[in-house]
């Protein structure tokens, strides 16, 4: 029987239609192919997606790359991907003794981070990296929330300064772990005060040249992106229409989600990072331990984890899986997605990771 993911088989009930014989689940026999990708790209788009591209990278080297309504080799933004490439950078640095993960923000970025609760002396660099400094996301008091403040804001430029000072603004969180896009902007602070340079300028210099990364930058205050490009749609509100959010200044973002890449350099840059060739061994080790320092870890339906981070920007969704050696990938880039209801973003959601898992899994059966 020809092989068919539940990804697929999620589509069809989405779309109301009761499927017959939905089809076996994968099993060790079971061959992903090009095809198959291809299918499940234009199964995702038809149940909402405005547009989608991918690319599959085996063992053995090959690489397949597909769109359905997007470019196949389109630049997009990276989103939250970006705290990986800064991540390295700064585990790059405390390999070389310049910067410990124990340091201090206060040591390097004195009197920024203080008021309303918040001390710079009681949070160290690992807390930035993983998250668990508790600091307020500015991004929740900045971010668009309808078309009319999107494009209001679309050009407006922000600094780093601007933006940790809008946290500052709110007390710290009382959970042990809070995802915050400040923290990675004060990463990317401390990046400049220990080198002299600008964070992008450490990215380009550590990880994008020497990877030869020729469709990946660090945009600083422009506002488009290299040709070709999928262009983005945000829907504001299930069931309303859609704006496009292509262009827009992404110093909003900063250090902390303002990249550009393609799903081909994205893939080439994580498996040079899951394969050794970016970090010294200790660094990758604590880059991998406990809640991760700019890495994410998912389990597989078919026993084992995948690694990667993932990353949203306005009208971009960004999504991939990368075994522990690097070397089998998906990367993932979503130009929209539309329901008419929330539970419809879930189902998208879903789906994603499920083409995600049958991809990764793909050969080794279930658990």
């Amino acid at each position: 029987m020809r092989h068919r993911t539940r990804l697929w088989v999620a589509a069809v009930i989405a779309a109301g239609v009761l499927a017959a014989a939905p089809g076996a689940p994968a099993t060790a026999t079971t061959t992903y192919s090009k095809a198959d990708f291809r299918r499940d790209l234009d199964t995702l788009r038809a149940a909402g997606v405005v547009g989608v591209q991918g690319r599959v990278i085996t063992e053995d080297g090959r690489s397949w790359a597909e769109g359905s309504g997007a470019p196949v080799r389109g630049h997009y933004r990276i989103g939250s991907n970006t705290k990986t490439f800064v991540a390295v950078v700064v585990l790059q640095l405390v390999g070389e003794g310049r910067l410990g993960l124990e340091d201090t923000v206060e040591q390097w970025l004195p009197g920024v981070v203080r008021g309303n609760g918040n001390d710079g002396r009681k949070i160290t660099v690992r807390q930035l990296l993983e998250h668990t400094s508790g600091l307020y996301d500015y991004l929740a008091d900045i971010g668009p929330r309808d078309a009319e403040s999107f494009e209001r804001e679309r050009l407006r430029r922000y600094t780093p300064e601007e933006l940790v000072a809008t946290a500052m603004r709110h007390a710290p969180a009382d959970t042990p772990r809070s995802y915050s896009n400040t923290n990675y902007v004060l990463a990317g602070m401390i990046v400049e005060r220990v080198t002299g340079r600008a964070w992008g300028e450490e990215v380009e210099r550590r990880v994008i040249r020497p990877l030869k990364l020729g469709n990946t930058s660090v945009p600083g205050k422009e506002a488009g992106l290299p040709r070709p490009h999928a262009r983005a749609f945000q829907q504001w509100q299930p069931g309303g229409p859609l704006t496009d959010v292509t262009l827009f200044s992404p110093t909003s973002y900063d250090a902390a989600g303002s990249m550009i890449s393609t799903t081909a350099d994205l893939s080439t840059f994580f498996r040079a990072l899951l394969g050794g060739r970016l970090l010294r061994p200790a660094q990758l080790t604590e880059m991998k331990t406990g809640y991760g320092l700019g890495l994410t870890q998912k389990t597989l339906s078919c026993g084992g984890v995948y690694w990667g981070h993932g990353g949203n920007a306005p009208g971009y969704i960004s999504r991939e899986g990368f075994s522990p050696d690097g070397r089998r990938s998906v990367a993932l880039s979503i130009s929209g997605a539309t329901g008419e209801k929330v539970e419809d973003y879930r189902t998208l959601q879903t789906m994603t990771d499920q083409l995600v898992d049958d991809v990764l899994c793909d050969g080794r059966g279930r658990s």
